[in-house]
C-alpha cells in the first residue's frame, strides 16, 4: 500500500485544504489531478473546493472532495461565504485561478497559501509578437505548482470527471441508429473564433460516415440547425437539450469526439476519449490542449492551420475574426479530420 501521511515535511499537520477556481468548464476540470493528488496524500484531510455556482454540477461527483462552496457574484453572497470560509478554519489554501476576486479571499482568511505561474507576459509576447517563449509544459503540470510545498506529486493519472447513473440518458433520447455507434461533435465556444464555423462543421460532416451528434448549449442551436438541416438523418442536433452531466455521459458513450479548444475537449480527455481538437485563434502552445496519460497520447490529434501570421491573435477569444477572414478555422484540413472519425467506425465495426 502506498505510504501516506498528514502532516507536510517540516511536520505541520493538514487537516482542511481549500480549493479555488471560479470558472470555466474546462480550466474546472483540468484541476482535478490536482485535487485527487492533495487527497492521495492526505487521506485524512478535507479537501473543499470553492467555485461559481453554476459549475458545481462538474464537481459534485468527485469522491475527492469533501464540501463544495458556491459563489453567486453578489456582494451579501461574498461577505457570507467569506464567514463560513473563516469558520472552516483551513490549513492552506490552493489559488487556482489567481485573480482579484481569489487574491480577495485568500486575504479575507489569512491562511497559507500558494499558486502557479500563469504566464501572462510570455502569452503577451506570442500573441503580440509572435515571439514563443512559452515552455513546453501543461497547465496541469503548471497547477501543481500551488502544492510543491505540500510534497504533492502529479501522479500521471490525468484528468477526473464522475458521473452517476441519473447522468446518464435513457437509450431512446437519441435515434435508434446511433445506438450502434456515434461521434460528438462540439459546436460552439465562449469566444467566437474559437468555435468551429457553420460551413466547417458542414463539411467535415459530409465526409463523416457515420451518425454525428452536435453538442452545445441553447446559444449554439441555430448554427445546429444549419448543420443537420444540410446533412440530414446522419445528424442529431442535441444542443440545449442536455445538461452539462448528460452532455458528459454522452461523450463517454460515444466513439470519440471533434471540438474546438473548449471545455467538451477536457471532458472528453478526462473521459479518456477519442479527441480531435480543432483549433482556430488559439494555440497549443498556450498549455491548453488535451491532457491525457503517456499511455494514451494516440488517442488525441490537434488541428491547426500553421505559419498564419496572424495566428495566435488572442490568448482567449473574440466575437469575430480581426482579420475579417477566419483562415485559422477555413482553411482547416477536412479530409484529415474526417479520416479520423471514420476509422473510429471502422474500428468499432471491426
Amino acid at each position: 500500500m502506498e505510504e501516506t501521511t498528514d502532516k507536510t515535511d517540516d511536520d505541520t499537520p493538514i487537516k482542511k485544504i481549500l480549493v479555488i477556481r471560479f470558472s470555466s468548464i474546462g480550466d474546472i476540470v483540468l484541476t482535478t489531478p490536482v485535487v485527487r493528488c492533495i487527497k492521495k496524500k492526505y487521506q485524512n484531510c478535507e479537501v473543499h473546493y470553492l467555485t461559481k455556482q453554476q459549475n458545481v454540477s462538474i464537481l459534485q461527483n468527485n469522491p475527492y472532495i469533501n464540501k463544495i462552496y458556491a459563489l453567486d457574484g453578489t456582494a451579501s453572497s461574498f461577505h457570507s461565504l467569506i464567514k463560513k470560509l473563516r469558520s472552516e478554519d483551513y490549513d492552506f489554501v490552493v489559488d487556482l485561478h489567481k485573480n482579484l476576486r481569489s487574491r480577495r479571499i485568500i486575504f479575507n482568511l489569512r491562511k497559507p497559501f500558494a499558486s502557479f505561474s500563469k504566464l501572462n507576459f510570455k502569452k503577451f509576447l506570442l500573441v503580440k509578437f509572435k515571439k514563443n517563449l512559452m515552455p513546453d509544459i501543461h497547465i496541469v503540470d503548471r497547477y501543481f505548482e500551488a502544492v510543491e510545498s505540500l510534497q504533492v506529486e502529479n501522479d500521471g493519472k490525468g484528468l477526473d470527471y464522475f458521473l452517476i447513473d441519473e447522468d446518464y440518458i435513457p437509450n431512446d433520447a437519441l435515434p435508434i441508429a446511433f445506438q450502434n455507434g456515434y461521434i460528438c461533435m462540439a459546436v460552439g465556444s465562449k469566444h467566437e473564433t474559437k468555435q468551429m464555423p457553420a460551413e466547417l462543421l458542414i463539411r467535415i460532416c459530409q465526409k463523416i460516415k457515420g451518425q454525428i451528434l452536435l453538442i452545445g448549449d441553447l446559444h449554439d442551436k441555430t448554427k445546429a440547425n444549419r448543420v443537420e438541416n444540410a446533412i440530414g438523418s446522419r445528424v442529431f442536433n442535441g444542443c440545449g437539450s442536455f445538461s452539462i452531466n448528460q452532455t458528459a455521459a454522452l461523450i463517454k458513450n460515444s466513439l470519440g469526439i471533434i471540438t474546438p479548444d473548449t471545455g467538451a475537449m477536457h471532458i472528453a480527455s478526462a473521459l479518456k476519449k477519442n479527441i480531435i481538437s480543432v483549433w482556430g485563434n488559439t494555440v497549443p502552445d498556450f498549455g491548453m490542449y488535451p491532457y491525457l496519460p503517456k499511455d494514451m497520447q494516440d488517442k488525441s490529434l490537434i488541428c491547426e492551420v500553421e505559419n498564419l501570421k496572424c495566428r495566435p491573435c488572442s490568448k482567449l477569444g473574440f466575437k469575430k475574426c480581426p482579420k475579417k477572414h477566419f483562415k485559422c478555422m477555413l482553411m482547416q484540413d477536412v479530409d484529415k479530420i474526417a479520416d479520423t472519425a471514420n476509422s473510429w467506425f471502422e474500428q468499432e465495426n471491426y
